[in-house]
């Protein structure tokens, strides 16, 4: 129940192209079903059902929150997108697995192994089909022939096919020598639900236009 309800919360943040998707909910949902198991009935053979000598159950409590000063190490933001959560989220579902194993639950461990190689496996390429939300940034590095107003060209060009150019990062051959003499490199960060490869060609078509190339938002305007 929790990996159905978790993937279905999930798959909704990852079609909204949230930092948290389909599979970082899946394993967290997931991990907190199994705390709870854990803390639950993983210690009945150190309780005396006369005498309380002590509540084990905090031992499970306390991987919870020490977890996730570990799991937070592992999440940094770049350009106001989140890297690491389905990382994190892993890193704290493993501590419910060895929580489960010390707890002499072996078949709840097993089985929780299993159902993370299915989310991590198995809907990784379900995710890749999903649709693109038309808020999600891409971005394109044109090299054109400076001098003959082709910016203004490839804007024009990327609007009338409804996208909306954000972020525009410009480099000449001054600053990067490798570019042919009298180039100029142009990074474009887009946003519209159109395709970017069939923008990519058109853009490409320009009389002028040297090449054009797709590429990681971050990577482009870090």
């Amino acid at each position: 129940m929790a990996l159905a309800l978790s993937s279905a919360i999930g798959m909704e943040r990852e079609l909204s192209q949230k930092s948290a998707g389909l599979r970082t909910y899946t394993l967290v949902g997931l991990g907190s079903a199994l705390f709870m198991i854990v803390s639950k009935y993983g210690f009945f053979d150190v309780l005396d059902p006369d005498t309380v000598v002590l509540d084990p159950s905090r031992v499970a409590a306390q991987i919870v929150s020490g977890i996730g000063f570990i799991g937070a190490g592992l999440i940094f933001v770049r350009r106001d997108s989140v890297r690491g959560l389905t990382t994190a989220a892993g890193v704290w579902l493993t501590a419910a697995i060895g929580a489960a194993a010390g707890a002499s639950l072996p078949i709840l461990a097993i089985a929780t192994t299993c159902a993370y190689f299915i989310v991590v496996f198995g809907l990784a390429p379900l995710s890749r089909r999903l649709p693109a939300s038309p808020y999600a940034p891409s971005a394109l590095r044109v090299v054109y022939e400076d001098g003959r107003g082709i910016l203004r060209r490839v804007l024009a060009t990327s609007t009338s096919r409804n996208f909306k150019v954000a972020d525009i990062n410009v480099d000449r051959t001054d600053r990067v020598p490798e570019l042919h003499p009298g180039a100029v490199s142009v990074a474009l960060e887009i946003h519209g639900p159109g395709s970017v490869a069939e923008l990519a060609a058109e853009l490409d078509e320009i009389d002028g236009v040297l090449s054009v190339a797709a590429g990681d938002v971050n990577e482009m305007f870090e």
